[in-house]
């Protein structure tokens, strides 16, 4: 969708604020640029669109060499969001939104329509906020509207320059989620500029690292963080990267472990007795459709009968809540907070609503290890064989 080509961009100065630059970015995808400030990262992004032409080389959109589009017709078909919003604070909320379809010729019915559904896409009701000012906004509400505003006109290219950096951490931290959620449903294809790699690897289907109007590195988040190309790349994601690289790498079936498990309806005193046999101090208790109950322990099971007198009591009335637990798929860093969240030495995994396993520190800390050594070998996890601690 975008393809750079050898592209420099060098000021009459004599500056050289990109250099070279070759690489694609495929339909659909999300490419973050990261970099320390004035590395070229949103001089490249900003020739997509030529707000600033290229000195050398050629950017193709679609497979069309953009030098030979008119810009105004160019920059109403690529999307384009930067730090500020920059809304009209004049303009209502719905009015703002409808700016691009407009201006492109729709009709003020449907333009108006069209920005409508783009606020309630976003997590604003039209009926609520369409009327109001910019001024009336929060600022994460306004970076909102920047980015249905930049969607109106359904856009096959979105540009992103710091989209999230004038907000609070806590409120960057929802509206990536929030996008990242949207962009799964639109699959636009994105440039995403930013100087923070956990932004980078976090959003990021593929991340350009820039040196000094270089690209140092691309390639997939977890790929960066486990296998730097490079020292200056090495140096730039941080002696962290490990623990970086936990928020791009995906709970797996494989990486389970399957602990002792009891069901809800089974007498207590048979679980206590076959938990004996197993050596078993706790278990998962499922239900009939093998979803999660919650979790017992023997002592419990034991001590079940004399606190409740003459009743014959079944596992589920003794089990536990479990706080701690994952979807599969999940990145290994939301199951690790999970642990250290409840003081739990292992975290439940579920497949939609059944019990898939668990995943113990042992085993998240050898999936980390597999996943860094796939990267490196270009092969699958399950491929990756070497001596785990949790064999020993």
């Amino acid at each position: 969708m975008i393809r750079f080509e050898r592209v420099s961009k060098v000021y009459p100065d004599g500056t050289a604020a990109v250099d070279g630059l070759s690489f694609e970015v495929a339909a659909g995808e999300l490419v973050t640029l990261v970099g320390p400030s004035g590395c070229g990262k949103t001089t490249t992004m900003m020739m997509v669109n030529r707000l600033i032409e290229p000195t050398s080389g050629r950017v193709l959109v679609d497979g069309r060499d953009i030098s030979g589009v008119d810009p105004v017709q160019l920059r109403r078909r690529i999307g384009y969001v930067i730090q500020q919003v920059g809304l009209f604070p004049h303009r209502t909320v719905l009015d703002n939104t409808a700016t691009v379809p407009a201006l492109v010729g729709w009709k003020r019915s449907k333009a108006r329509a069209r920005a409508a559904e783009l606020l309630d896409l976003v997590g604003l009701d039209p009926a609520t906020y369409g009327p109001r000012y910019p001024a009336q906004l929060s600022g994460g509400q306004r970076q909102r509207v920047g980015v249905a505003r930049a969607l109106a006109a359904d856009p096959p290219v979105l540009l992103m320059d710091e989209p999230f950096g004038a907000v609070d951490p806590v409120a960057r931290e929802r509206l990536q989620s929030e996008f990242l959620t949207l962009q799964a449903t639109v699959r636009k294809t994105v440039l995403l500029v930013t100087h923070d790699i956990e932004e980078a690897v976090r959003m990021g289907d593929r991340i350009a690292v820039y040196g000094q109007g270089r690209i140092e590195q691309y390639d997939s988040p977890a790929a960066v963080l486990g296998t730097p190309a490079t020292a200056y790349v090495a140096r730039f994601v941080g002696a962290d990267r490990g623990l970086k690289r936990l928020s791009v790498t995906a709970v797996e079936r494989a990486d389970l472990e399957e602990p002792p498990v009891a069901r809800t309806e089974e007498p207590a005193g048979d679980a206590a007795r076959r938990m004996r046999a197993e050596g078993a101090r706790w278990a998962v208790v499922l239900n009939g459709d093998g979803e999660l109950h919650g979790w017992v322990s023997a002592l419990a099971l034991d001590a079940a009968p004399s606190a409740l007198g003459a009743a014959l009591p079944r596992v589920g009335d003794l089990a536990r809540r479990m706080e701690a637990w994952v979807p599969l798929g999940s990145p290994l860093k939301q199951a690790f907070s999970e642990m250290l969240q409840h003081d739990a030495g292992w975290v439940a995994v579920l497949d939609g609503s059944r019990f898939a396993g668990v995943l113990t520190p042992a085993k998240l800390h050898e999936a980390l290890r597999r996943s860094v050594d796939a990267d490196a070998q270009g092969v699958g996890r399950a491929e990756v064989d070497f001596d785990s601690v949790s064999d020993a």
